[in-house]
């Protein structure tokens, strides 16, 4: 491999929304709408208040579910089951990205603060579903919700990985923080926000993978 920090990792781990599917996608902003009209209906709020309340749980529980499951005691079940009823088909495939996975030495997970059904559906709209063993999600993590240190725990026992021998990649700095403090590789995909738990951060995913395993002409995520 040309990245040396990268020879000995053999579990590499992806999140899903704005790491494997570029922020500019419509799909995240479904999420919001039913998200914020979850709020109002739960809540008894005013649209901009449920936004307003929406983005202080994300900012300060990592989800909106967990502020929710904190402050008000929601069944995460039918909260999921209500927000993610939404149009995966505005994914659009990417083969050069699902390929550049694919071509990683080891096993490739997804884990998500989403649902794994979740995952399962959105990495089937991408064209890539094949190319990861497993698929985790919130449920998986008993309901704790990255950043949380037991949210990374629990999954990665369940998915048998050496945090010594894998790699995570994310769009949220905050959640690469645990990774690195359990001695993983951190790559932050996205905007540049440079942190001391960050090891490298790239805007073009596919790019970047596609150097980790000497391939050449590089396409755009």
């Amino acid at each position: 491999m040309p990245y040396a920090d990268f020879s000995h990792v053999r579990d590499w781990v992806f999140d899903l929304d704005h790491t494997l599917y570029p922020a500019t996608s419509p799909l995240f902003s479904q999420l919001d709408v039913r998200m914020e009209a979850f709020l109002m209906r739960e809540l008894d709020l005013p649209q901009p208040e449920a936004a307003r309340l929406r983005h202080d749980y994300w900012q300060n529980h990592g989800t909106t579910l967990a502020g929710l499951m904190h402050h008000h005691g929601t069944d995460p079940h039918a909260y999921l089951a209500d927000v993610q009823q939404i149009d995966f088909t505005v994914l659009t495939a990417n083969p050069a990205l699902a390929e550049a996975i694919a071509a990683l030495p080891g096993r490739k997970i997804v884990f998500t603060n989403g649902s794994s059904d979740y995952a399962k559906n959105a990495t089937q709209a991408l064209g890539m579903y094949d190319v990861f063993e497993a698929h985790f999600g919130i449920d998986d993590a008993e309901f704790i919700c990255k950043p949380a240190a037991q949210a990374f725990n629990t999954v990665f026992a369940k998915a048998g990985l050496s945090p010594k021998k894998a790699a995570m990649f994310e769009d949220d700095p905050r959640n690469l923080a645990i990774p690195h403090a359990l001695g993983l590789k951190t790559v932050l995909v996205g905007p540049k926000k440079p942190a001391p738990h960050i090891h490298h951060h790239t805007d073009n995913l596919t790019a970047f993978l596609r150097q980790l395993t000497g391939a050449d002409n590089a396409h755009t995520m």
